[in-house]
């Protein structure tokens, strides 16, 4: 099948001359003889409309593309061109029928995601389906609403790295926080880590919402998280450790090896009370940088001692809390190795000064 004879004439005449008017009627028309036969036309017969339709969409108004994108949105076969030129359009209007429904090559979707604005973004992030890929630009590039409408998106498939970006994200966002937090595929790691810095009413949200196998899960972490919590605020009695750490100083001096035994034997306090002998700094204060989020106190604490990454690994593993993650340590070791000991040694001097134990 191919466009009637009596209308080629005409399409010529329209393409050439014709006013916007006529070239709006005659793309409805051209459109509606593509949509009556598009389920039984072959490659050929569809990239035909895809030229007709091309040439006629050049120098449109907006209201005949908008009216065009919603009529071709739905086709399973539509022609590709007109299809990928609709979308790319900056007009919110005619782009969105298509970025949300139309039938678009992954090239050209993900071209989209990295150069458009969020109204274009948020259209995209409602797709029956996105692709890893594209669901991390979307998360990554996407305001608020294109990160809850991602998270919202069943069918979208997320990565380890958009789920890292969302839970992120969702630190001051309890809406973001609950859609991420409802969905089946997040990493045990990182569903833990949204429990714990969600909000009460989040967590109670969860789990007024989650299965009854996932309810056991949130309960048992949140009172893994509230032990632990407690945990770090009892303070701890380091006056044992203490007297005999220094007593072992005093008869021989202590050791980076000491320091590693204390930590691999889970020695928790012997090694809090080592590194504050060997670096001078008070026990209290090395309490306090060992219980942080971030592992950045303890490399500067190890290297100004000029201690090997294998007993900062041990001390890492020590802390309290979950043991960190291999990503985590790797790039620990990296930080580690950029370090230098005098920028450290200047460090813990100033630690050692602001405590008044410096000389």
């Amino acid at each position: 099948m191919a466009v009637p004879a009596s209308l080629l004439p005409e399409l010529e005449e329209v393409v050439q001359y014709g006013s916007a008017e006529k070239r709006a009627e005659t793309l409805r028309r051209i459109t509606t003889l593509f949509l009556d036969g598009a389920a039984v036309f072959s490659k050929d017969h569809v990239a035909l409309f895809d030229d007709v339709i091309g040439c006629l969409i050049e120098e449109i108004e907006a209201k005949a593309l908008a009216e065009l994108a919603r009529r071709l949105a739905p086709v399973p076969n539509p022609p590709a061109n007109v299809v990928k030129t609709l979308a790319e359009n900056d007009d919110i209007a005619v782009a969105g029928p298509v970025l949300r429904q139309g039938k678009l090559e992954e090239p050209a979707l993900k071209q989209i995601a990295e150069t458009k604005g969020q109204a274009h973004l948020l259209a995209l992030s409602v797709r029956a389906s996105l692709s890893a890929a594209l669901s991390d630009i979307l998360v990554t590039r996407g305001d608020r609403d294109v990160a809850r409408a991602v998270a919202t998106n069943k069918k979208a498939q997320l990565s380890e790295n958009a789920f890292t970006t969302l839970v992120k994200r969702a630190e001051g966002d309890n809406v973001l926080a609950e859609k991420v937090g409802l969905r089946t595929d997040i990493p045990p790691r990182l569903f833990r880590q949204l429990l714990m810095q969600a909000t009460d009413v989040v967590q109670k949200r969860l789990l007024a919402q989650a299965k009854p196998d996932t309810q056991i899960e949130i309960r048992r972490i949140l009172a893994k998280v509230s032990d632990e919590v407690a945990a770090k605020a009892a303070p701890r009695n380091y006056a044992a450790a203490l007297e005999a750490v220094r007593a072992l100083h005093k008869e021989r001096k202590l050791t980076e090896a000491d320091i590693a035994e204390f930590a691999k034997s889970g020695k928790y306090e012997e090694t809090i009370a080592a590194l504050a002998t060997i670096c001078a700094v008070p026990v209290e204060v090395v309490d306090r940088l060992m219980s942080g989020d971030r592992a950045d106190p303890v490399l500067i604490l190890a290297r100004a001692a000029n201690f090997t990454w294998a007993t900062v690994r041990d001390v890492m593993n020590a802390r309290p809390g979950p043991k960190p993650s291999s990503q985590v340590l790797d790039e620990a070791r990296e930080n580690f190795e950029r370090l230098t000991s005098a920028t450290a040694q200047r460090v813990v001097r100033f630690w050692q000064v602001r405590q008044g134990t410096g000389d």
